[in-house]
């Protein structure tokens, strides 16, 4: 994640990113992971954009999908996969 120290410099309370591992190696998506992890671990809130699900499997606690500007679902990514309307649209299988 470029530029990790300055964006946590502060301390912030809440960091959001988009789409952070956008063009990343597997092994640097996995290192950033570790990274929102830590960051998540010592207090922080993280918001993340992503598409990368493997990502997001790594990090995420809570999920909402948005289609069209708005909720289209929200919850624990396990609850997430099992909605066949989000897999058909956004993971591409039914």
């Amino acid at each position: 994640m470029a530029g990790d120290r300055d964006a946590v410099a502060l301390q912030p309370a809440m960091l959001l990113l988009d789409e952070p591992t956008a063009g990343m190696s597997p092994e640097e998506t996995f290192k950033t992971g570790e990274l929102v992890q830590k960051l998540n671990a010592s207090g922080m809130t993280i918001v993340v954009i992503e598409h990368d699900m493997t990502f997001v499997r790594q990090i995420a606690k809570r999920v909402t999908v948005l289609h069209f500007g708005q909720v289209f679902d929200d919850g624990t990514l396990e609850k997430i996969v099992r909605n066949e309307d989000v897999v058909r649209i956004y993971l591409g299988k039914v």
